[in-house]
C-alpha cells in the first residue's frame, strides 16, 4: 500500500506537466488504471493494449531462451567441427549447458536490452513532445526486434535501424494502431538494405565467424537455406529443423517451439488462427508447385533455383524465418487484414510469396519478411473488396426480397 500510496501522490505532482505521459507509462506498467467510466454501455474486460502486449512477450520468451542456448552450442559446436571434432546434439548431454547458456546470454541480452533502451526512448520522447500518453506497441517490437537478427549484429547498427524502425515505420503515422508496416520487419528490412553484408551470407549467423573471416580454417556458420540456394548438400536431418538445433537468426530455428507459442496466442485469442492456417497453405501449395517444376524435368540440378525448388514442400515450413513470421508477425492485428475473409487471403499470399522469393532471390534466401511487408501494404485493399463484396450481396438480396 505504501509504495502504490507513493506512486498515487507522484502521479498528482506530474499530472499536467509535461512528464505526465513518462510517469503514467510506467505507472500503468505496475497497476491497472484506476479511471472509470460513468455513462453509456462499455464493454467490461481484464485486459487492456499493456495486458495483451505482455501475454505476446510470455508467448516471445521459450524462443528467447532457446536461441541464447542455441547461440552458445552453435558457437562451441563450430569450434570443435574446425578441430575435426563432430559430436551429435543431446538436449541434456551438449546443448543445456552453462557454458552454452553464459555464452548465449553474453551475446544475446545485448541486443534486447539495447532494442528496450533505444525504442523505448524515442517512444518516451514523441510522448513528451506530443503531449499523449506512451503508446505499448514497442513492448513486443523490442522483443521480436533482437530475435530476427543475427547473433553478432553490432549493437550501434542495431540503435540506428530501431530509431529509424520506430519513427519512420511507426511514429509518422501516427504512432501504434496507426502503421501500415509491422515495425520489427521494418527495422529488419532497413538492416538488410543499409548493411547487406551483416544481414546475409555464411558469416553472420554464428558467434564469432564474422571476426575470424578471412582465415583458413575460419568458422562456418551457414544456414539451411544459404547452403540449399548454393545446391550444397545439408547436413541437417528434419529433427534438428523441427526443435531447432540450427545455425539461424536468435529467435527463429525451433519450430517446436514457434508453434506451442502459436497455439498460446490463438487460445489466448491475441493472434489469428485464420492467417496462421492460411499461410501454412500457402507455402504448401507454392512448395508443391515447385516441387512439380523439378519432378516434370523443367529444372536440372546445374540451374542455381534447383536447391531450394527440389526441396521438399514440407520442410519449407521448417526453416528459415517462415514459421517465426507467420506467428509473431503476419498477425499483428494493426497491420495484418482484419476482415475473416480478408485474413484467409492475406495469409494464403504472405505464405505463397514467401517460398517463391526464397527460391527466386537466392542472394537472400528467406522470402517472408519481404512478403509480410508486401502483403502489409495491400492488407486495406483486400478488406476494402471483402466489405464491398458483402455490401453487393446484401444490396442484391435487398432487392430480390423487394422485387
Amino acid at each position: 500500500m505504501g509504495l502504490k500510496s507513493n506512486l498515487h501522490n507522484l502521479k498528482e505532482k506530474y499530472k499536467g506537466t509535461k512528464m505526465a505521459p513518462a510517469f503514467n507509462a510506467i505507472h500503468t506498467f505496475l497497476y491497472l488504471p484506476n479511471e472509470t467510466t460513468h455513462n453509456g454501455t462499455h464493454i467490461k474486460v481484464a485486459d487492456d493494449l499493456k495486458r495483451t502486449m505482455n501475454t505476446v512477450i510470455m508467448a516471445l520468451v521459450p524462443c528467447l531462451i532457446f536461441g541464447i542456448f542455441n547461440s552458445g552450442y552453435q558457437h562451441y559446436a563450430a569450434i570443435d567441427a574446425v578441430k575435426g571434432i563432430v559430436t551429435e546434439v543431446s538436449l541434456w548431454g551438449n546443448f543445456i549447458t552453462w557454458d552454452n547458456f553464459i555464452m548465449g546470454a553474453w551475446t544475446v541480452l545485448p541486443l534486447v536490452i539495447v532494442s528496450y533502451v533505444v525504442g523505448l526512448a524515442v517512444e518516451f520522447v514523441f510522448a513528451v513532445i506530443k503531449g499523449h500518453e506512451v503508446e505499448e506497441g514497442y513492448l513486443v517490437t523490442g522483443m521480436l526486434v533482437p530475435l530476427i537478427v543475427p547473433i553478432d549484429t553490432p549493437l550501434w547498427m542495431l540503435s540506428v535501424a530501431v530509431i529509424f524502425g520506430v519513427v519512420i515505420g511507426k511514429e509518422v503515422f501516427g504512432g501504434t494502431g496507426m502503421n501500415i508496416l509491422n515495425p520489427a520487419l521494418t527495422i529488419r528490412a532497413f538492416l538488410f538494405f543499409a548493411y547487406p553484408t551483416w544481414m546475409s551470407g555464411d558469416k553472420v549467423w554464428v558467434h564469432g565467424a564474422k571476426a575470424m573471416e578471412g582465415q583458413p580454417d575460419a568458422i562456418s556458420g551457414e544456414t539451411i537455406l544459404g547452403s540449399l540456394a548454393q545446391n550444397n548438400v545439408v547436413s541437417y536431418d528434419w529433427m534438428d529443423m523441427f526443435f531447432g538445433f540450427i545455425p539461424g537468426s536468435v529467435g527463429e530455428t525451433s519450430t517446436v517451439l514457434i508453434l506451442l507459442g502459436g497455439l498460446f496466442l490463438i487460445f489466448s485469442k491475441i493472434g489469428s488462427w485464420r492467417i496462421m492456417l492460411s499461410s501454412v497453405l500457402g507455402a504448401i501449395i507454392m512448395g508443391l508447385i515447385f516441387n512439380g517444376v523439378v519432378n516434370a524435368g523443367w529444372i536440372t540440378e546445374s540451374s542455381k533455383f534447383y536447391g531450394l525448388m527440389s526441396t521438399d514442400f514440407w520442410m519449407h515450413l521448417l526453416i528459415g524465418g517462415f514459421a517465426f513470421g507467420t506467428v509473431y508477425m503476419a498477425t499483428d492485428p494493426v497491420t495484418a487484414s482484419q476482415t475473416n475473409k480478408g485474413k484467409w487471403i492475406y495469409g494464403f499470399l504472405i505464405g505463397f510469396l514467401s517460398i517463391m522469393i526464397r527460391v527466386f532471390n537466392p542472394a537472400y534466401p528467406e522470402g517472408v519478411m519481404l512478403a509480410i511487408l508486401l502483403m502489409n501494404v495491400f492488407a486495406p485493399t483486400i478488406d476494402h473488396y471483402v466489405v464491398q463484396g458483402n455490401v453487393k450481396r446484401r444490396m442484391k438480396r435487398l432487392k430480390l426480397k423487394t422485387a
